[in-house]
């Protein structure tokens, strides 16, 4: 079984292989324990140092192990292609065999994939129930390797990914932290230096089943033995010297004539924008020796390579004799030379790829800048004659419309509408291009542009681009008049969560400050808003005065405000209330928010979702668990089905908090795991380490020392200073996990500074839990100490919170366990009781435990 990127026949990456003995070792390791389940693979090297050869032998190694294999890779001019690589490998086999997976698993890859493209119908574009996050896509796209797995395993081979889109990356991340349940191997090739940190970060992410292969230069011996005993031992001492040990570079090299002068000009030496090579990643000496290569070929041989490296990376030729101005005849001709010289290998289904992505590289960008311009042109016109989708289209049209051009403007945003829901960072780049085009006055026959910034800035919010988000916001702020109060108050809420997952809270807080002091009527939909974001940030601070006096001046509910808004003002309410020690009140505003929030629908809360997290956290504290859960998969669901994934993260965190506390520590696992991808995705601190201190404490509840230590050092790490409760959080987070571990004496140190003085930074039920811990600690180190951890813990539980009052006689037995023994195994057994009907099963568990040992 191979995909579009298998192996060429014939081709000379067949040669005998030099060196790498210790990676072959290592492949032919991982290909037998890919026999036992899931296994990640990365070949890590430089441009031309031999990564795709390796993963050759890789497949060679699965063929003879009777292991299917589908191969793929990005490539270099169409990165911005959603999952680009993983198509190239499997499409191929979808249109050779259709998945047994349900029909809406097989809808939803047909979104993705083009051979099931008649499966996916029109609904995921159409309808608003329809619009699934990306992160259902990644667990549909496990199941379908899981489904091909079956019965002799899998081997996915994913080469060049550096050029991989933000899309395909994620979908990585996601198969390794969620890997599929069956024998699959995924290995994948990139350059580490333009490796994306997340891509960078994959193999460690994996866990033990990653392994990292080191593409290493050759040695100067194996670049001997590489060149053969017809080379002198001086050119290959220069050689070795000018190549570095890079075998493409050496090859390339090589084939010069030992006198013949490097090739200048040309422009080779130009940046060029996004898509375009940047050719001085290639050593001056190989740029030359690639371009006396292709210069050495006859004129028409050499127009139909650049008209290939135009058109596709894996290219058919009538489309690249469209490119170069070619007719058809004249064009397979050609084709014929440059098979000849090995400049293109045939691909599966009759079409043709250069033998490396380099020399496409170098066809590519040598050529003139108008030329080129004009060849993509050509290339979107016929696929537009073709019928082709706009999303096919559009990665010509980027790069050839012209200023002001309506119909390619017009089809730029048509592709970032197909494309947003999975793959919101191409949606992002095709409708800032749009923008470019525009005139500043534009009649009827263009897009609206403030419609157009609407959907970019959401775009940008939801791919992690807050940074390029919040000034597309502020921008719109900038053509909004006064008067469309709706829109911009819209525009400031999401621009005023961009710059909070940015790190940057005060300039969060001045723009809905600024706002709202041009709006005269404080209860408007729009005011009221802004206002609970407001709130929302002196809650994050537990900044109980602050909070409380302005949801003093909202009323319940006012004319104009829909059920979603009055349901968020009264969502807040719970856990302002709780920060005041107001704990009846607090569970009687919980009541009511959950009454309000049950009678809303999914559509009522499009612009204060982000209000309903503190609900769940507010239940949890409160001990309202199933409410909490109940709220948290509603909001989970809510979120990935209007595309609001830059808020859910704190929903998933929320999710797994409640989850971990009812002792559903595999599933609280699950939402923690992608509450951390979801924080990478979006490059936010916050959110990332909201995900983190919740994959921190379930893991350390299950026994996984080492990844809840690794998860607690990063949720520190990504501490901003704030003073903010997940910043504290982070802290004591870590530090039951260094408990947890048995590092007693130092996990307590770090857990006493995390609380500090009690006073600020973290709610009641945390610091009644670090007196247990801490009181626990103390007893198994025979320190009186424990009683005074035990006072505090009863001191700052409420009475009224079944759980919390569990929590506290359980933190008194520790501290009764050295001088009464008797007295310890009695509280211990009443607050496993209390414990348990509160619902938090492992600390009633852990009370249990602590009753048979003082017994």
């Amino acid at each position: 079984m191979q995909g579009r990127a298998a192996r060429e026949a014939g081709g000379s990456g067949n040669a005998p292989l030099i060196g790498r003995r210790d990676a072959l070792q290592e492949i032919g390791r991982v290909l037998d324990a890919a026999a036992g389940g899931y296994g990640f693979l990365a070949m890590v090297g430089e441009p031309g140092a031999g990564k795709t050869r390796l993963l050759n032998e890789l497949a060679d190694g699965a063929i003879a192990r009777d292991l299917p294999f589908v191969a793929g890779r990005a490539a270099e001019f169409e990165q911005e292609m959603p999952f680009g690589a993983v198509v190239d490998a499997l499409d191929d086999r979808l249109e050779e065999r259709t998945p047994a997976l349900p029909p809406g698993a097989l809808r939803l890859l047909g979104t993705v994939f083009p051979a099931l493209a008649d499966l996916a119908g029109d609904a995921p574009l159409a309808s608003p129930e329809s619009q699934v996050a990306r992160y259902q896509l990644h667990r549909t796209v496990r199941h379908l390797l899981e489904e091909l797995a079956e019965p002799s395993g899998l081997v996915l081979i994913l080469d060049d990914l550096h050029w991989a889109d933000d899309a395909t990356i994620e979908l990585l991340d996601h198969l390794v932290r969620h890997p599929p349940r069956a024998r699959v191997l995924v290995a994948v090739a990139y350059r580490p230096a333009q490796a994306s940190p997340r891509l960078a970060a994959l193999v460690d992410a994996a866990g033990p089943q990653g392994v990292r292969v080191a593409v290493d230069p050759l040695t100067q011996s194996e670049v001997r033995e590489f060149l053969g005993p017809d080379v002198s031992r001086s050119r290959c001492e220069s050689l070795f010297k000018a190549s570095g040990g890079n075998p493409f570079y050496l090859e390339a090299l090589a084939k010069m004539d030992a006198g013949a002068a490097p090739v200048a000009g040309n422009g080779l030496d130009r940046h060029w924008e996004k898509g375009i090579a940047n050719l001085t990643e290639v050593p001056p000496a190989v740029r030359a020796a690639l371009q006396v290569e292709l210069s050495a070929l006859p004129p028409q041989a050499l127009a139909m390579a650049r008209g290939a490296a135009v058109a596709a990376d894996v290219f058919e030729p009538a489309l690249a004799a469209v490119a170069a101005e070619m007719e058809p005849d004249d064009a397979l001709t050609a084709l014929d030379v440059l098979t000849g010289h090995d400049v293109v290998r045939p691909a599966p289904g009759g079409r043709f790829r250069f033998r490396h992505p380099l020399v496409r590289h170098i066809a590519y960008a040598s050529t003139a800048a108008g030329w080129r311009i004009a060849a993509h042109s050509r290339v979107a016109a016929r696929l537009a004659d073709l019928g082709a989708p706009a999303a096919v289209r559009a990665h010509h049209v980027v790069r050839s419309a012209r200023f002001g051009d309506a119909e390619a403007i017009r089809t730029l945003v048509e592709a970032a509408r197909v494309v947003a829901q999975q793959a919101p960072g191409t949606a992002a780049y095709w409708l800032q291009a749009a923008l470019d085009l525009m005139p500043d006055t534009p009649g009827d026959a263009y897009p609206d542009r403030v419609e157009l910034l609407v959907e970019l800035t959401f775009m940008q919010a939801v791919s992690g681009r807050a940074e390029e988000g919040q000034e597309t916001a502020r921008t719109l702020l900038g053509l909004l008049p006064p008067g469309d109060i709706v829109r911009r108050a819209r525009t400031v809420h999401m621009c005023a969560i961009m710059e909070r997952q940015l790190g940057r809270i005060h300039e969060a807080r001045a723009i809905v400050l600024d706002e709202l002091r041009r709006i005269t009527d404080r209860q408007t939909p729009e005011a009221v808003l802004l206002r609970i974001r407001l709130v929302a940030d002196r809650i994050q601070r537990i900044d109980t005065r602050g909070s409380h006096a302005i949801l003093e001046t909202i009323p319940d509910s006012a004319p104009g405000w829909g059920p979603g808004l009055t349901a968020a003002v009264a969502a807040m309410r719970p856990m302002v209330a709780y920060g005041r020690g107001e704990v009846e009140e607090a569970i009687g505003y919980a009541q009511a928010a959950d009454q309000l929030f049950s009678a809303a629908s999914g559509n009522d809360f499009a612009d204060c979702l982000d209000c309903f997290a503190w609900l769940v956290f507010a239940e949890c504290f409160l001990g309202m668990y199933d409410e909490a859960l109940r709220h948290a998969e509603r909001l989970v669901s809510i979120t990935r089905m209007t595309g609001q994934t830059f808020i859910l993260g704190y929903m998933l965190a929320g999710q797994s908090r409640v989850l971990a506390l009812l002792g559903r520590l595999e599933e609280a696992a699950a939402a923690a795991d992608e509450a951390t991808a979801v924080g990478r995705d979006l490059r936010s601190q916050e959110v990332l380490a909201y995900g983190l201190i919740q994959q921190c404490l379930t893991a350390s509840w299950m026994g996984d020392h080492e990844r809840a230590l690794r998860a607690g050092d990063e949720a520190v790490a990504n501490d901003t200073g704030s003073g903010e409760w997940w910043t504290h959080m982070a802290h004591v987070a870590r530090a039951i996990a260094v408990v947890n571990e048995g590092r007693l004496e130092e996990g307590a140190t770090a857990l006493i500074q995390a609380c500090g003085t009690g006073d600020q930074g973290l709610d009641f039920g945390t610091l009644g839990s670090c007196a247990e811990a801490l009181a626990c600690v103390r007893a198994a180190q025979d320190d009186a100490d424990a009683a005074n951890w035990a006072d505090i813990a009863e001191a700052i539980a409420n009475p009224a919170l079944t759980g919390d009052v569990g929590l506290a006689r359980l933190t008194r037995a520790h501290a009764l366990r050295a001088g009464d023994p008797a007295a310890s195994a009695a509280l211990a057994a009443e607050a496993a009781d209390l414990l348990t009907k509160a619902g938090r099963r492992p600390e009633a568990d852990r009370a249990l435990f602590d009753r048979f040992g003082a017994e």
